[in-house]
């Protein structure tokens, strides 16, 4: 009690630094999380930014006699065809993967928001692909769309829809199909579990209503479902745009982005210039710019729904 009335009485000046040495406390119990994403993510960044405004091949680096070129590599890398291919294919492979994701997506959810028997235990096994390191699954999908022992040509070819099998990841014009079906299967189960999410959260009673209002399941689905679920569709979208547009690993197990440049995204086209070209500062310059699209996005969607709040 005593304790208690000294502090309402002590000075306003003791009790600020009472208060503040309180925020410095639990301040300070983040600064090892601070300092892990400072040292993981921003430096880095940082520095992949600063090196892309430096001739840096791997002879001058390892030297240290990297030299300042200013805009210079970003001109070189703006005027080069293959940085523009390369971009037309990550979108490509972007757009594609993201409208996989949320077709099936948005199936699989509305159909485990109905109750049926081992409903819990699918949605399980369906969540699996998406815990599996991402390596794992492109060689899981390597060796099914193998052209001479793969799983996929045996049934296609066994079901007869296809007369012969096929070389999914040696041909031009499937490679890239074939490295967005296997992102895809990882990101569903992703953009399920938040669909799942936002169906459930749309009251029962607006259904109700629409069914009063002589609504089928294809009008309540196109005008109840659909917007009332634009919120979470917008949030899985960009998530998965940037996930999507920077992924690299998938691609290069499964095709090192060949054959030819059929599958060279950017984050592949940022690899060979930074070690196969060993032009580091080229290879920043790319990283650097595969930044601005989903930072861009990313900006555009906060303000539109600061707008919309």
């Amino acid at each position: 009690m005593t304790a208690a009335v000294d502090r309402r009485s002590a000075p306003p000046a003791r009790r600020r630094r009472r208060r503040w040495a309180g925020r410095g406390a639990q301040y300070l119990f983040l600064l090892p999380a601070l300092l892990f994403v400072l040292a993981t993510t921003v430096y880095p960044l940082l520095y992949t930014v600063n090196l892309g405004f430096y001739d840096a091949p791997i002879q001058k680096f390892l030297r240290g006699t990297v030299e300042w070129v200013g805009l210079a590599q970003y001109r070189a890398a703006l005027t080069d065809p293959a940085l523009w291919t390369g971009l037309g294919t990550s979108l490509a492979y972007t757009l594609c993967t993201i409208g996989l994701m949320l077709v099936i997506g948005t199936a699989l959810a509305m159909l485990f928001t109905r109750p049926f028997p081992g409903n819990k235990l699918l949605r399980s096994l369906l969540f699996l692909p998406y815990v599996l390191p991402s390596v794992v699954a492109a060689n899981v999908w390597r060796w099914m769309l193998d052209g001479t022992n793969g799983l996929l040509n045996h049934v296609l070819v066994t079901l007869r829809i296809i007369p012969e099998p096929l070389f999914w990841l040696g041909s031009p014009v499937l490679a890239l199909p074939a490295v967005i079906l296997a992102t895809a299967w990882t990101m569903i189960p992703f953009a399920m579990l938040l669909l799942i999410a936002g169906l459930q959260g749309i009251p029962r009673t607006t259904y109700e209503a629409a069914a009063l209002d002589g609504a089928g399941a294809w009008a309540s689905f196109r005008h109840v479902t659909v917007p009332l679920l634009r919120p979470v569709l917008a949030v899985v979208a960009l998530l998965g745009f940037i996930y999507t547009f920077k992924t690299f690993d998938t691609i290069f197990v499964m095709t090192r982005g060949g054959p030819g440049d059929a599958t060279t995204v950017l984050p592949i086209l940022a690899y060979n210039e930074a070690f196969v070209n060993f032009d580091l500062g080229a290879g920043a310059t790319v990283t650097t710019l595969l930044l601005v699209i989903p930072v861009l996005l990313a900006i555009l969607y906060f303000r539109s729904t600061r707008t919309e709040g």
